[in-house]
């Protein structure tokens, strides 16, 4: 079983990865993320939609959203947060509906898990059929540049209700990949898991996004439309069909 199909993982990690201070920011993220797109229909789909924390508030602005992801656990928390959403359970690999949305967004660095980036390049190619003529696609992810500026061997942070979250990143495969050890400890108990995703710099995932069919591609340094440079705490591309 691939680390992302374990949903011990998610209910795990589910507190500290999606804070109610996250889901607070939820809402600037999405003023942001239109103004960067401009989508010229209502249509949308988030892909990796996790708990829902976009999708819903794209609902909320009169959006028609469909939110899909692969974890049954996320997709209940999902379900409680919007009722106005179209919620689907399926791979982001297999997902199809060619020619259906206006804006596609993966956020929150929801890409790159795979091992063989032939089945990364396969999930953008279907993203490109599934936007309609004219259609934007946005990406968020941490990129490589921002990463070799704040790797370090260990992080531990403390959460609420007495939480420890230990990472332990690993460069590997000459820099094209991350593993990490993610160790959660509460109540006096740990527990453990691998993690690894492939990982791209700025003009790795803008070559990547025109070598699947993409017209043209932006890049950002965070939702706010910053230049990626030095400063950027993320890696954001907008892509047009």
């Amino acid at each position: 079983m691939n680390w992302f199909e374990d949903e011990t993982f998610w209910q795990d990690f589910y507190p500290v990865m999606f804070s109610p201070e996250r889901f607070a920011a939820a809402s600037q993220e999405v003023d942001q993320i239109l103004a960067l797109t401009k989508p010229t229909g209502p249509n949308l789909l988030d892909l990796c939609c996790g708990p829902g924390r976009h999708s819903a508030e794209f609902a909320k602005r009169g959006f028609t959203v469909t939110g899909v992801d692969l974890s049954d656990f996320l997709l209940g928390k999902a379900r409680e947060s919007s009722d106005a959403v179209e919620w689907v359970r399926q791979d982001m690999r297999e997902f199809s509906r060619p020619s259906s949305f206006d804006l596609v967004c993966c956020l929150f660095t929801s890409f790159g898990y795979f091992k063989d980036d032939a089945e990364n390049h396969l999930v953008l190619r279907n993203i490109l059929a599934n936007l309609r003529p004219g259609g934007v696609f946005v990406i968020d992810v941490l990129g490589k540049e921002r990463l070799a500026r704040i790797l370090q061997d260990a992080i531990c942070t403390d959460h609420p209700g007495g939480i420890q979250w230990l990472q332990r990143p690993r460069i590997s495969d000459d820099w094209t990949r991350v593993r990490n050890e993610w160790v959660l400890i509460k109540n006096g108990q740990a527990r453990t898991f691998q993690l690894e995703h492939f990982i791209y710099s700025g003009r790795e995932l803008r070559d990547m996004l025109l070598q699947c069919g993409f017209a043209a591609v932006q890049l950002f340094g965070d939702f706010s439309g910053k230049p990626y440079d030095v400063a950027a705490t993320r890696l954001v591309a907008v892509a047009q069909r």
